[in-house]
């Protein structure tokens, strides 16, 4: 099958299909009991990222399970500043954990070592789209430079990305220079991935909503547009998703100076907003994952609810943001069921 005939890339092009196309963020990770089994075999969380054998299990076992009409690469978006140079490590219960940027840190970054450093990523890459069914649309991702550079400002996340802000405000060069870095080896990475089998790509900006509007403008879609220009020109039919969190007012603005081909939206964004985009570009989401952990009818009018009011257009059914660890599995069952009803 050739990649513009699966359905969620169909939809990536404009088309409407209905029932629509269905994946969910974060679809491999621990509410499922078989990604815990496998996870334990890999204490050290980027070592799992970067062992094939495992990551491809883990991507394959929601497609299984199932029949999600897209796969996403199971990997981590701080493989990136890894790839580069920047001092990443994850600690139980605390998550990611980075060294502070500092000038110190930014001037030892290799964009040299991150081709090698990857390699286990892309492999894992070239072996889904040889093991998953032939209809099922690979797609390959990257954290946009704002959310990954959130966490290394104060080495971790903080309230609000609190940390973040202040630094971008007081050092905005030494942040321009890290992200640059970032946006390099994203373009890089994503070009890879593209050549190793994924369908289309998706850049994750979680903490774009947490910034003003000239912070948005400079650190969100300044940076996406340069990634979405330089994947653009080396491939020129790529197909990319945006995911700015939380910036349902500022979509227009966002998808007019990004380029990207198709936006997410968050469970917060307004109907009449999401609608009007739609009409633009293919839209994708947004079901609240805490109805996935509540259940029942609060779960199916959630998915009716979406699937009655975004019918007229293009539309991926997906969640406002990734599936939590407490979700039943059986309620996925039941989310994925009602969508593929229509």
């Amino acid at each position: 099958m050739r990649s513009e005939d699966r359905s969620v890339m169909r939809v990536l092009a404009g088309e409407k299909i209905w029932p629509p196309p269905i994946w969910m963020m974060r679809q491999a990770g621990r509410y499922l009991p078989e990604y815990r089994e496998v996870r334990a075999k890999a204490p050290n969380f980027l070592d799992f990222c970067y062992n094939p054998d495992l990551a491809t299990e883990v991507t394959l076992q929601p497609i299984r399970r199932y029949g999600f009409d897209a796969s996403i690469l199971f990997s981590d978006i701080f493989v990136v500043p890894d790839a580069i140079g920047y001092p990443v490590r994850f600690e139980e219960g605390r998550g990611p954990v980075l060294e502070p940027l500092c000038t110190d840190l930014v001037d030892r970054l290799e964009q040299e070592r991150a081709e090698d450093h990857l390699k286990p990523v892309i492999e894992t890459v070239s072996r889904l789209r040889a093991e998953l069914p032939k209809e099922t649309t690979l797609l390959g991702f990257c954290g946009a430079p704002w959310t990954v550079a959130c966490y290394s400002v104060a080495g971790h996340t903080t309230q609000d990305q609190v940390a973040a802000r202040v630094g971008s405000y007081r050092d905005p060069d030494l942040l321009a220079r890290f992200i640059d870095h970032l946006v390099t080896a994203s373009i890089r990475y994503l070009v890879r991935q593209l050549d190793a089998g994924a369908d289309a790509v998706q850049i994750f900006d979680t903490w774009a909503g947490v910034l003003d509007d000239a912070g948005f403008e400079r650190w969100s879609i300044q940076p996406t547009r340069a990634i979405v220009q330089g994947v653009k020109t080396q491939r020129p039919d790529a197909k990319i998703i945006g995911f700015p969190k939380s910036s349902a007012a500022r979509m227009e603005t966002y998808i007019a100076k990004t380029g990207v081909d198709a936006v997410g939206f968050d469970w917060t964004a307004p109907d009449n907003l999401a609608l009007e985009i739609q009409k633009k570009v293919p839209i994708q989401g947004n079901l609240d994952p805490m109805r996935l952990v509540a259940g029942g009818s609060a779960l199916d009018d959630g998915v009716d609810h979406i699937l009655k009011t975004f019918d007229k257009g293009p539309l991926i059914f997906n969640l406002g943001h990734g599936v939590t660890p407490d979700a039943d599995p059986e309620n996925v069952a039941r989310m994925v069921e009602r969508v593929k009803r229509g």
